[in-house]
Parts: C-alpha cells; sequence; structure tokens
C-alpha cells in the first residue's frame, strides 16, 4: 500500500517560519522597528506611561532570599545573559572550527577589530579627559553584529561571502573586547563570597564537561546558579552567560561511523515489519525503531550546536528588539541640542563614525601590509572602508554600556541619542561606500 504523507497547516506554517527566519536581514529590521517604536512613544503622549511600564517592579523572592527588580533590570540583567550566552557559544564554536581558528584567517579580523575599539575609545578620552564623564570610554566601542549584518545583506549577493565572513569575525572579536570591559571596568562593590560561590560553580561545571556529561539540562540549571551568583557579586550578570557557554560541551555523544552502523542496523529491522501501515503509531515495533534513530541523530550533534542552534532564533527575534525596545528610546526636545554642544556626545558620534573607520580600516591595511593576512577574497580596499563604516553601528553594545558606565538621567539620554545618531550615519555611509566600491570592482572584473 502506498504511504500517504500528509501536509497539516501547522506544517505550512512552520514551514513559512523557517524561511522567513532563514533570512538574514529579519533580525536587523526587527531591531530597526524596535528602535523606531521606542523613539516614537517617547516622543508621544504616552512617554510618561512608556516609562513607568519599564519602571515596575518584579520579584522573585522566597523566605530567604529574594531579587527585586525593575523590568527593565531584569530585560538588562536577565534575559541579555541569554543574549551573551548565544554570544559566548558562537565564540567558543569559531575559535575551536570557524573563521578564528586559522591563525592566517583569523589576523586581519582581530587586527581590525582591536583598532576599532581603540581608536574610538582614544577618541571619546581626548573630548572628555579631565570631565566628569570620563567613564563613557566604552561605549563608542562597539559593534552591533546583528545590525551590521542586517545593512550589509541589503547589497544582496553584490558582497562577497568572504567579506561577511570577515564582519562577522570582526563583529564577534569585538564582543570578546566588550565582555571583556564590562567585566574590568563596569563591575562594582564585589561581594567576594558571591564571587567565590560563582567560581566554585564554574569549577563544577567545566568537571562535568571532563568527565563527558552531554545533559544540557544539568548545565542550564547550574547556569542559573552561577547567574544568581554573579548577580550579586558586583561583577555584571551578563558575564554568567559568556562563562556558561564555554563550559558548554562541544563532543558528541555518537561518532558519524558509529551512527551510520546503528542507523543501518535500526532501517534494516524496520524493513522487517509490516510497512503496508499507513500510521506507525499502529505498530508498535516500527515507532520503537524510529524513536530510536531520532536519538541517534540527536546523539550525533555537538551540545553546543544544538543550543546555538535553538537559542539563536530566540535571540534575534526577541530578546534583542525587546532590548531596544526598553533601552532606545530618548526624547529628542530633552536632549538633542546638547548631543551637538557635550564632549560626551562629540565623543560618541566622532569615536563611532571617524574612530571605527579609522581603526578597522588602519589596523586591516596595516595587517595586509605586514604580510600577516589578506584581504577578503573578492573585496577591494574601498570595500574595505565600507565595512570598516558598517562597523561604527554600535547600537545594542553602545546602548547597554551606556546604562553601566553613566548614572546621570541627562547624559544617559544624551549617550543615547549621540548612538542612534552615530549608528544611522555609519550605516548610510558605509551602504554608499560599500554599494560604489563593489560596483567599481564588477566592472573591472567585467573588463579584464
Amino acid at each position: 500500500m502506498k504511504e500517504h504523507v500528509g501536509t497539516t497547516p501547522v506544517d505550512y506554517v512552520k514551514s513559512t517560519a523557517k524561511n522567513f527566519a532563514d533570512r538574514e536581514t529579519v533580525g536587523g529590521l526587527l531591531l530597526i522597528l524596535a528602535t523606531l517604536i521606542a523613539v516614537g512613544i517617547m516622543n508621544s503622549s504616552w512617554a510618561e506611561a512608556f516609562e513607568h511600564f519599564w519602571e515596575e517592579k518584579y520579584v522573585i523572592a522566597s523566605q530567604e532570599f529574594g531579587i527585586n527588580r525593575s523590568l527593565h533590570h531584569w530585560i538588562n540583567d536577565g534575559l541579555m545573559v541569554i543574549f551573551f550566552f548565544v554570544v559566548g557559544l558562537e565564540l567558543k564554536r569559531e575559535f575551536l572550527v570557524g573563521e578564528l581558528a586559522n591563525f592566517k584567517n583569523a589576523t586581519v579580523p582581530v587586527m581590525a577589530a582591536i583598532g576599532g575599539m581603540a581608536v574610538p575609545a582614544l577618541i571619546y578620552v581626548f573630548f572628555n579627559a579631565g570631565g566628569d564623564h570620563i567613564n563613557g570610554w566604552g561605549v563608542p566601542m562597539a559593534t552591533d553584529i546583528a545590525y551590521t549584518l542586517g545593512i550589509i545583506a541589503l547589497l544582496g549577493k553584490r558582497v562577497p561571502p568572504a567579506l561577511k565572513i570577515f564582519l562577522t569575525a570582526l563583529a564577534i572579536v569585538d564582543d570578546i573586547g566588550a565582555i571583556l570591559v564590562i567585566a574590568l571596568f563596569y563591575s562594582s562593590d564585589i561581594s567576594w563570597i558571591s564571587l567565590g560561590i560563582g567560581g566554585g560553580v564554574m569549577v563544577v561545571l567545566f568537571a562535568l564537561n571532563f568527565l563527558g556529561v552531554r545533559n544540557i539540562g544539568i548545565y542550564l540549571i547550574l547556569g542559573i546558579v552561577l547567574w544568581v551568583a554573579f548577580l550579586m557579586s558586583g561583577v555584571h550578570a551578563t558575564i554568567a552567560g559568556v562563562l556558561l557557554a564555554l563550559a558548554i560541551p562541544v563532543k558528541v555523544k555518537m561518532g558519524t561511523k558509529t551512527f551510520k552502523k546503528k542507523t543501518k542496523e535500526k532501517l534494516d529491522e524496520l524493513n522487517e515489519t509490516d510497512l503496508d501501515h499507513k500510521s506507525a503509531l499502529k505498530d508498535k515495533r516500527q515507532l520503537d525503531i524510529v524513536h530510536e534513530i531520532r536519538d541517534y541523530t540527536i546523539a550525533t550533534r555537538s551540545p553546543l550546536l544544538r543550543l546555538e542552534n535553538s537559542l539563536s532564533g530566540f535571540n534575534a527575534f526577541f530578546i534583542i528588539p525587546l532590548f531596544a525596545l526598553s533601552n532606545a528610546g530618548v526624547a529628542f526636545e530633552s536632549g538633542w541640542t546638547d548631543v551637538f554642544t557635550s564632549d560626551t556626545g562629540h565623543g560618541i558620534m566622532i569615536g563611532l563614525v571617524v574612530g571605527k573607520l579609522m581603526g578597522v580600516f588602519l589596523f586591516s591595511w596595516l595587517a595586509v601590509k605586514l604580510g600577516l593576512g589578506q584581504l577578503p577574497k573578492g573585496a577591494n580596499w574601498g570595500a574595505m572602508a565600507g565595512t570598516a563604516m558598517l562597523a561604527g553601528i554600535g547600537f545594542t553594545m553602545s546602548l547597554f554600556i551606556t546604562n553601566l558606565a553613566f548614572d546621570d538621567g541627562e547624559i544617559i539620554e544624551v549617550a543615547k541619542i549621540s548612538i542612534l545618531i552615530a549608528s544611522f550615519l555609519a550605516a548610510i555611509l558605509g551602504l554608499i561606500i560599500l554599494a560604489l566600491s563593489l560596483k567599481k570592482n564588477t566592472e573591472n572584473k567585467e573588463n579584464v
């Protein structure tokens, strides 16, 4: 009897959603939409209610322990841990098997990222040395990977794949720098007892990895304990996400050869059963065999990759837009003019727009000229300049560091507006430079 495989409405919705999620521009577009909504509401009659909504307190408590935070802080100190966890998983993968695993491939993006962090920070210090807001030097150091990849994807297939890989690697190294900056310079009032508990949890996590434990649930439960310890320690809680990611196992439970052998055995068993049934539910043996093959398939996948794939969509389509919605809202009437007159505004805007361009481009050029690496395949120096300009889109991480660097509400508003203006300019200028240089590159190839 011919087997009938039905396609249900749910299957269609899942397929459509997957195709939608596969478009790399979507994360960036959702981020832009969330930003526009936040800015629009903050400049409307609903501004006060909108601010009050994010400052509403929510408590998790027992008889002996409690955490009382505003919704805004639950997002920044809680949900953003998942964001940093995914970043940590990506970092670990890149260093083990990705673009950063090969020294020759990694040198140029690593050098570019170092320049892209150092020059903007120095520009900020130049404008704010001796002032009250010198602590904001970390704000213009960041590059928003979601925004930059979303923007560069607008140019479609004209962008060489190697250039996208370069930008991704640069942003990942930039994330490492931002994480170190947060851990070392934006943590205060350290509780050594809580930090010691966090350190003990990390020892247990790495011990479990060493012993070959592959149960993700155990790691995630201990990860929650690690998060609470860091939340209480004074070191920013999001660092727990990165450290947890480093402890997640990479090795698979079952190798490819074993998988092929066991799967073939089960398929042979399946062929011996009554295959005329329309549904495996009518044959328990068939169902058991299918479940065992599924278990074999899961065993061949790295726990790290399973987690990264599972959380990437949630991260891009929920956490980051929600962060933007709760953090990007600024009232332009209150700080618009201050942006162009304050040293803080000058340091952030010039740091992101000019500093990133100079740092990324010059350090890339230096790495290539010293023979430490080479240009991404299919790219020219004009394309590198456009990519360097796109690195000036600081947004998510810049906003995050802003909340850690400043206590003054007015300065925070100035910083947010500066980040928005700088990121917008970097995106527009980067697109123009990149489009022109890639067009010229294409014309040169056609004339050869």
